[in-house]
């Protein structure tokens, strides 16, 4: 009788000890891992630029989810020159901005989904002293190439490089996280571990009850 009361806490005891070794983390054992944060941003905050950039762009300390990811660019007027969907390659955030945008003050609000799946979302600003070229952000890199040489020379190289090399669907299967092989592996340690126990209890009363029998 001794062992079957003393069987929960050598079961709880066991199950720690895998736990431990596992590397499966437990309740109140340790702070939350933080979110991703923003390591610069394309231009940077309170820059001033010859001409407004063909993109605005983050770069963050792991590679953001695509889903739900937005970035708006308003002018002082507070019209907004985002132009279509934000572009994920690695850890960078890109969004394109339409043509003809004026020179002025411009805030980007940014909102994006973090690699562990919490959203992060901040704000910055920039100005240009001039307006963008009308031919740029139209969506063919070849044509705008020509007629905004001046002005991308002076956008960070950070800023225009990855809205032209993210056409591919490849961040959307990367957005997925892997699975959690470690927890199945802990359950079935577990669930081993008290069918072991039980088995020995099981045994033990018999033997029990077969002294006692005579």
């Amino acid at each position: 009788m001794r062992f079957v009361q003393r069987l929960p806490g050598a079961l709880l005891g066991l199950i720690l000890l895998a736990a431990v070794l596992l590397g499966v983390p437990l309740a109140g054992a340790g702070p939350a891992s933080a979110h991703d944060a923003v390591e610069s941003t394309s231009p940077s905050n309170g820059a001033t630029v010859p001409a407004v950039p063909e993109t605005v762009s983050l770069t963050l300390t792991n590679r953001p989810l695509a889903l739900g990811s937005q970035i708006k660019v308003s002018d002082a007027a507070g019209t907004n020159w985002a132009d279509g969907a934000v572009q994920i390659l690695d850890n960078v955030a890109s969004q394109r901005l339409k043509a003809g945008a004026p020179a002025g003050l411009f805030t980007v609000q940014w909102r994006l989904a973090s690699s562990d799946g919490h959203p992060i979302e901040g704000t910055f600003s920039f100005t240009a002293t001039a307006g963008a070229s009308s031919t740029a952000g139209t969506g063919s890199p070849a044509a705008a190439a020509p007629a905004s040489g001046a002005a991308s020379a002076t956008v960070p190289t950070m800023g225009t490089a990855a809205p032209g090399t993210t056409t591919a669907p490849s961040p959307v299967a990367d957005a997925s996280q892997p699975f959690p092989w470690s927890i199945v592996i802990f359950v079935a340690v577990a669930v081993g571990i008290l069918v072991a126990l039980a088995l020995v209890a099981k045994r033990r009363l018999d033997a029990g009850d077969g002294d006692s029998a005579p």
